[in-house]
């Protein structure tokens, strides 16, 4: 089966995570290659107070990963995900193949990354810039 790639950001215990940073943080790595999956980046997003209580916690850590798993290991993963005792909560998105390249690149030097639907809308709206600058360049002045 063919691999996809896709973004996890999954809600960290701040407290677990604030004790031990590399062991909350590396089961998330550890949990993906276990399911036969690949990780492309994985790094902290960063840690702010929750809009509601989750489990009790006021707190969490946001952590970002990118991964290629196929598809039909999502649901293993999932489950992995929820019978943890560190990650809060999860969430998995599907990434458009068009997109990897960059948000990969991104989330790996450190900046903040565009959701997929704003890396898309900023991709139409650049090749509108394009289509506007052509039009004008090919249209004739009225009169």
């Amino acid at each position: 089966m063919a691999q996809t790639v896709y973004e996890g950001m999954f809600i960290l215990d701040a407290g677990k995570y604030g004790r031990d940073p590399e062991g909350v943080s590396g089961q998330i790595p550890r949990m993906i290659r276990d399911n036969g999956g690949e990780v492309l980046v994985s790094r902290l997003w960063e840690e702010r107070r929750l809009a509601y209580p989750i489990k009790g916690h006021r707190r969490g850590t946001y952590w970002l990963t990118y991964f290629r798993i196929e598809g039909s290991r999502v649901r293993e993963l999932t489950r992995k995900c929820q019978l943890s005792d560190t990650i809060l909560r999860h969430l998995f998105l599907k990434i458009d193949p068009r997109l990897v390249d960059a948000l990969v690149q991104h989330a790996a030097a450190g900046q903040p990354l565009p959701t997929g639907v704003q890396a898309v809308e900023l991709e139409i709206a650049e090749d509108d810039e394009d289509l506007v600058e052509e039009d004008a360049e090919q249209t004739e002045p009225e009169e």
